[in-house]
């Protein structure tokens, strides 16, 4: 079993960062003999999407030049880390009402046509399917469905919905909200990690059929 852990928090000791370890130490007591890969997006060197990089992914990968190879090479590099694992967990603070800036690039990176969604007659079809994703947020306040704060959440619907786009569909998310300096954040992000903990020991929990 193998487990990618993904912050993209700004703050080295930040709330997200803090709720992605907690996973993962949960996920190494259920999974004693798995390997965890870590992708720190706040130090890897994230590029923007250019023209070349564009051009690239489109051509036929056989023929790429070097310098086209170099182009995607970071791209690659975060497509095989998703290959590879069977659970990925995401830190996700929201800025702004909605993802950090190297999420957004990140999430740029790995969307690809030919290695992540493929085209067909029958429209688009995302390729990392079969794949557990945890997403593990923090907020400032709170957006729960139904709450007049609900329509300012841009996080958790987009991330739904790109993660989606690309075959991620069993997506569980995990809001730390009212982590604002108060009363609410401690008790907020204490409830939180009880979620995760408990979404860690469920994800090699067979089935239960009726």
């Amino acid at each position: 079993m193998k487990l990618l852990r993904i912050d993209s928090s700004a703050r080295r000791n930040s709330v997200s960062r803090q709720l992605t370890g907690k996973f993962v130490e949960m996920w190494k007591r259920e999974n004693p003999s798995g390997e965890v890969i870590e992708r720190d997006l706040a130090t890897t060197s994230l590029p923007l999407i250019t023209d070349e990089w564009t051009h690239a992914v489109h051509c036929d990968p056989l023929g790429l030049t070097p310098a086209q190879r170099e182009t995607l090479a970071v791209s690659d590099t975060l497509i095989e880390e998703l290959l590879a694992a069977d659970t990925i967990v995401i830190g996700a603070p929201m800025y702004n009402f909605t993802v950090s800036a190297p999420l957004k690039a990140w999430i740029d990176q790995i969307v690809r046509v030919g290695r992540t969604i493929l085209y067909s007659a029958s429209g688009v079809e995302g390729v990392l399917k079969g794949k557990k994703v945890i997403v593990l947020t923090s907020r400032g306040g709170a957006f729960r469905p139904g709450t007049p704060t609900a329509k300012y959440d841009h996080q958790e619907p987009y991330l739904r919905h790109i993660l989606g786009f690309i075959g991620l569909t069993d997506v569980t998310f995990i809001h730390a909200e009212n982590q604002k300096p108060g009363e609410l954040a401690e008790p907020a992000r204490a409830a939180a990690i009880e979620q995760l903990q408990l979404a860690a020991a469920a994800i090699n929990r067979p089935a239960t059929h009726v």
